[in-house]
């Protein structure tokens, strides 16, 4: 088993949740106002609570493969390839979300978070599959 790199994705994981957490906490202050950030509906509003999302999503996404590497002994480069793929997506999404909130043409970075989870399921298909 690769336990750093194992250790890695777990840590990247419970970050997540934790950024997760905190940025729900802070955005759940304003949440009571109807027309905060343009109302319920709006661009802005929806960006901001995808962020919040991603944060956990992603944070669960690094949380597996952990498990997937510990459990299939994973121990290659492409195993370490696909947890960089995985870590950038986790970083990438939930700042390519709130700067998309903040600023619209911002929404245009989303292929880079995308690209990299792709990637990274993509390899760790491949890994699973030997």
């Amino acid at each position: 088993m690769n336990e750093p790199l194992v250790a890695l994705m777990f840590r990247v994981a419970w970050i997540g949740m934790l950024a997760g957490t905190l940025t729900g906490a802070l955005i759940g202050l304003f949440f009571h106002s109807d027309t905060w950030m343009g109302g319920y509906q709006s661009f802005r509003r929806r960006m901001t609570r995808l962020g919040h999302i991603a944060c956990f999503g992603l944070g669960f996404v690094n949380f597996f493969f952990g498990i997937t590497c510990s459990l299939l002994h994973l121990n290659s480069p492409m195993a370490y390839w696909a947890a960089y793929a995985f870590i950038l997506g986790a970083v990438t999404m939930p700042t390519c979300c709130f700067l998309s909130a903040w600023h619209k043409p911002f929404r245009h970075l989303f292929p880079i978070p995308v690209t990299s989870v792709a990637t990274g399921i993509i390899l760790t298909l491949l890994l699973c599959k030997n």
